[in-house]
């Protein structure tokens, strides 16, 4: 890429993340109530995008070859686990990633 693609690709991320970012401040003014189905969705989206993701890591394992998804499975129970325990989304998914990591580069090679 050259440095003008470069720039351009950098600036197109920042427009994509800071619009809509701001969009939810110019149209939801302080001290006013948010419409039901943006607390809805507010309570709702990260759930479903926890999900989603889940579904994603788990979509091209194998249970029966391989590591049998043992590190999949080992990884998902303590995410869940610490995500029950602390409540905490990142802390739950930096350590289960962390776990799998291990598990994958340490005990299941081969």
């Amino acid at each position: 890429m050259s440095l003008t693609e470069q720039i351009i690709t950098i600036v197109m991320c920042v427009i994509g993340t800071v619009v809509p970012r701001s969009l939810a401040f110019l149209l939801f003014k302080p001290g006013k109530n948010m419409p039901a189905y943006i607390r809805y969705l507010g309570r709702a989206l990260p759930a479903a995008i926890f999900a989603m993701l889940v579904v994603y890591c788990l979509k091209n394992v194998s249970f029966v070859s391989g590591s049998y998804g043992i590190p999949e499975m080992i990884g998902l129970m303590v995410t869940t686990a610490i995500h029950l325990w602390k409540r905490n989304m990142m802390l739950s998914m930096v350590a289960g990633t962390a776990i799998y990591m291990l598990l994958v580069q340490v005990v299941f090679t081969g």
